[in-house]
């Protein structure tokens, strides 16, 4: 970018500030780059931030670099106890963007006259990082959920019971990870209300809560996710309301559902009926044997859905990392806790 022609500030302290600002900026942005780079893995991110510095380095012209005298700065090399604090990658971001968000303020304040095209970059700069600030934080949120989906191995579907809270709470406390809210019954305020506590629940055991099919109560209650049928909103649809940081689970009953949940961008799969199910009557149960095949086409985290309980499941022991979603198993049992132990233990 061709440097455009500034006036030069009257007072030098001036010409000092402005590069030591455009460095504060530049440096920052270059922190927060490499971070959506090499941890974040988000390319986007880092092209974008690129961009920034770059477009401020053109700035940066000499009459700001030759006023520069370090050895004069009073702050030079003055730092802070609080920055001892930035334990997490996460809290290096964000003290990085501030610094960033503040050196272009100072910026735009002493720009305005002498250098207005800079106050100009300054100012649209500073409001994109808020922004970018917003989505590097979503995108962390993302794979923090999307970790715990992977090591999940039982995952638990609701049904309608009384004492539904105190069932998912020792499901939870016997170490469940993802809780699937799913009710029929209920009218929607009763629903809400009820996945506002289930949603609390999770949230204190670190566990996933998803809702079944109702985007609406998902965001209403601010849910990890979403679960869809083969009937319900399309992926793409279900992405854009939700955000990238949210997971999205779909049913599937064919290979051929298997590989549109996978193409769509689902972050899991459910496969089944695997035997007959009270909650899937109209299905046809898909058997073991379709599994193994559903398994081996996808790298999704998949669960096998659909009757399972303590009679037949030693029928799917074969299976290697097998998943299963459960509703029956725990929510009629008689010790819930019990239960699901029993159901890890087979799973281990």
């Amino acid at each position: 970018m061709k440097s455009m022609p500034v006036t030069p500030p009257i007072d030098n302290r001036i010409a000092q500030l402005i590069d030591a600002n455009l460095d504060r900026a530049r440096e920052g942005l270059r922190v927060m780059e490499d971070w959506c780079r090499f941890g974040l893995k988000r390319n986007d991110f880092s092209i974008q931030l690129k961009d920034w510095r770059q477009q401020l380095g053109a700035h940066h012209h000499n009459i700001y670099r030759k006023a520069r005298l370090t050895s004069e700065d009073p702050a030079m090399g003055v730092s802070h106890p609080l920055q001892r604090n930035r334990s997490t990658p996460e809290d290096i971001f964000i003290a990085n963007s501030s610094r960033v968000q503040e050196a272009l303020r100072v910026l735009e304040e002493f720009t305005r006259i002498t250098d207005p095209k800079l106050s100009e970059v300054a100012t649209r700069i500073r409001y994109e990082t808020y922004e970018i600030e917003i989505n590097v934080l979503k995108t962390k949120e993302g794979m923090d959920k999307r970790k715990i989906l992977q090591d999940c191995s039982l995952y638990l579907v609701t049904t309608n019971r009384k004492n539904l809270k105190e069932i998912v709470l020792q499901s939870l406390k016997a170490g469940v990870k993802i809780v699937q809210y799913r009710e029929k019954f209920l009218n929607d305020n009763e629903k809400v209300n009820q996945a506002k506590d289930l949603s609390s629940l999770c949230k204190k055991y670190n566990s996933l809560f998803i809702v079944n099919d109702r985007i609406d109560i998902a965001l209403a209650v601010e849910a990890d996710g979403i679960h869809l049928g083969q009937e319900d909103i399309p992926t793409k649809i279900a992405r854009k309301l939700l955000g990238s940081e949210k997971i999205i689970g779909r049913s599937t009953h064919c290979l051929e559902n298997i590989s549109n949940a996978e193409e769509e961008g689902c972050d899991y799969i459910g496969i089944g009926p695997i035997f007959p199910s009270e909650t899937k009557k109209k299905l046809n149960p898909i058997g073991i044997d379709y599994l193994r095949k559903g398994l081996n086409k996808t790298l999704l985290p998949a669960f096998a859905i659909g009757g399972i309980n303590s009679s037949n499941l030693n029928k799917l022991n074969k299976i290697n990392n097998l998943r299963i979603a459960v509703s029956d198993a725990i929510i009629n049992s008689n010790d819930p806790f019990a239960k699901t132990k029993e159901l890890f233990n087979f799973l281990t």
